[in-house]
């Protein structure tokens, strides 16, 4: 007789809270992005996918207060190519999640 522990699984409101990430950034609200990413970061197991995340936000929003930029939210300050690559960054992590290994 063989027993079966169950798989962990990832709560659907992690799920969630991943795929919104990439919605608020194609949405024209990346500052807002930042609180799913800093519930990502407590609330997720794949810490070194959700700690990339974290620090792509992280430098992105230091270089956007730091620098010499007039621009008035971090949606435009973001590049066409800068957009599209944090956003796939954050679509891999909740992909990630999706198919993680226990």
């Amino acid at each position: 007789m063989t027993t079966t522990t169950p798989r962990p699984h990832t709560p659907l409101s992690t799920h969630i809270t991943a795929w919104t990430v990439p919605a608020l950034i194609l949405g024209g609200f990346a500052f807002l992005s930042g609180i799913p990413i800093a519930i990502l970061l407590f609330r997720s197991r794949l810490r070194w996918w959700t700690g990339a995340l974290g620090l792509a936000y992280a430098v992105a929003m230091a270089l956007w207060l730091l620098g010499p930029s007039t621009e008035p939210s971090l949606s435009k300050y973001l590049s066409p190519l800068a957009t599209i690559s944090f956003a796939a960054l954050a679509a891999l992590v909740a992909i990630a999640h999706h198919i993680r290994r226990p």
